[in-house]
């Protein structure tokens, strides 16, 4: 009777170098970095200005300052109303959203993958050799925080609706009535960017789908998740537009209510 062999040890090959890649795998990490830095700095430059995030002649808030529940928040300004007396400048006007948006982002499938690459280099690219010693992944703090991404996405759904009446508010003219500027037009893009991006989360793919065994049985949730699974291949660019576009807003209103220039009109 013939003896099998025993299967080989499966062993790491022993490769001197740090990868065997011959295309430039360094650039995109590069780009991510360059580009998340830009954003963080002006965001963070931004919450904590206090001045121009409000144009009271067409109702234009930036989702920055959204909701403005401060004391030192301007008139009109407050869509649900100032919870608290003025604070301190350290303290953002819209800290009560922005809590819940950073833990949102930070937390995503796509944007932790992101810096982790750009930033931690864990690993910089695909079948690129890892720096670091040893690797507990996402089970010790702070790092573990990141399992909260699924609540975080609750969250961040009051925020998006809370934005979408802010776009709602921006199509109001001078008299109150109902009127169309480019800044509306820009803010609902943005509104629906942030759409885009929350409903195409790998979470919500999970909440809408996950743990069924048989989908014939759940034709509405199978339909559902059919929809975000569409949505989700996408996630990666929605994540960026909406970060553009977020920039973009906030810009606009801030040029507007520094006033820079007036905002052109298409209806009323």
């Amino acid at each position: 009777m013939t003896q099998l062999s025993e299967a080989p040890a499966r062993t790491r090959a022993q490769i001197g170098e740090r990868t065997l890649r011959k295309d430039p795998w360094w650039n995109r990490g590069r780009v991510v970095a360059s580009l998340l830095t830009i954003w963080v700095l002006y965001a963070t430059v931004r919450v904590f200005m206090g001045h121009w995030y409000w144009v009271p002649q067409y109702h234009y808030l930036t989702p920055f300052y959204s909701p403005c529940v401060s004391g030192e928040c301007v008139p009109g300004s407050s869509t649900l109303g100032q919870w608290i007396p003025a604070v301190p400048p350290i303290i953002p006007y819209a800290f009560v959203s922005l809590v819940f948006v950073l833990g949102f982002r930070l937390s995503c499938y796509y944007y932790r993958g992101a810096y982790y690459r750009a930033f931690w280099r864990a690993p910089a690219a695909c079948a690129v050799r890892e720096p670091h010693a040893t690797d507990t992944g996402e089970s010790r703090f702070p790092l573990i925080v990141q399992n909260l991404h699924r609540y975080f996405f609750y969250l961040a759904i009051p925020i998006a609706i809370l934005l979408t009446y802010d776009v709602a508010q921006a199509f109001r003219g001078p008299d109150g009535d109902f009127g169309i500027g480019l800044g509306s037009i820009i803010m609902l893009i943005n509104v629906v960017a942030i759409w885009a991006y929350t409903f195409s989360c790998h979470s919500c793919r999970h909440i809408t789908g996950g743990r069924l065994k048989h989908f014939s049985k759940h034709p509405v949730r199978y339909w559902t998740w059919t929809q975000i699974s569409k949505l989700n291949r996408h996630h990666m660019a929605f994540a960026w537009i909406s970060l553009a576009t977020l920039m973009l807003t906030d810009l606009y209103v801030l040029l507007l209510a520094s006033g820079a220039f007036s905002d052109p009109r298409i209806f009323n």
